[in-house]
């Protein structure tokens, strides 16, 4: 996969964005970067970590409770001394570490998975990421750590409260895209248009977890080519 910016960004939905907003920009410390309407009722709010942005989609509806494959987020932070553990207020856990801590230089992702060998096809043979040891990858200079968990419960909806999706920013999504399904991973949203923004799609890992394949107009420096589609988070 040819990346077009080398840190992985995170999706999480919330109901109190002013909750959420002082989570992440007061006790986490994060700088807010802007916010934008992505329809559905959906506003994003994205938040910037080490070239990684933490997108947090607030909801006009309800959200219902749902299974979700992330079980941490783990940030590199100067603040901190020895690792701390916090909760947002959806209940997703955030873990602060020193810069440098078990090799974490701008975050890591901790993923449940009841297939850990077709995790890591779908994380080295898909989205071209490095195993840096065992059941921990690289990609750009994001890491993610796959948990053995046999009684894992898929999610089936993208939808809901807490840690949701990821999102790999790339420079050619349609190319990407037929690519990862060529190599048999489940599509979810095929390629569409998000304005002049971005063009997204969805695709599943095996255990069902949702990753964004993006192309960004800011991040590739070119412009989003027409298409009909409209707004998705």
């Amino acid at each position: 996969m040819e990346l077009a910016k080398p840190h992985l960004d995170v999706g999480t939905m919330v109901a109190d964005w002013d909750a959420a907003q002082r989570f992440w920009a007061e006790t986490v410390g994060l700088a807010y970067q802007k916010f934008e309407r992505i329809g559905g009722g959906v506003r994003q709010h994205r938040f910037g970590v080490h070239g990684s942005v933490i997108k947090v989609n607030h909801a006009r509806n309800p959200l219902p409770q749902h299974p979700t494959i992330h079980r941490r987020l783990r940030l590199a932070h100067a603040g901190c001394t020895a690792p701390t553990l916090l909760l947002d207020p959806e209940g997703v856990e955030v873990e602060l570490v020193p810069p440098g801590h078990e090799g974490v230089v701008g975050i890591e992702i901790v993923n449940a998975s009841a297939r850990p060998a077709e995790a890591e096809r779908f994380w080295v043979n898909g989205l071209g990421a490095v195993a840096v040891d065992a059941g921990r990858y690289r990609i750009g200079d994001t890491l993610i750590r796959i948990a053995h968990e046999p009684g894992l419960v898929a999610p089936t909806i993208r939808t809901a409260a807490g840690f949701r999706y990821l999102t790999v920013q790339v420079h050619d999504v349609d190319a990407e895209y037929a690519r990862l399904v060529g190599q048999g991973f489940t599509g979810d949203l095929a390629p569409m248009n998000l304005g002049t923004t971005a063009r997204i799609s969805m695709i599943r890992d095996p255990d069902g977890g949702y990753v964004e394949v993006s192309q960004r107009a800011e991040v590739t420096g070119r412009p989003i080519p027409p298409d009909a589609g409209s707004g998705a988070p």
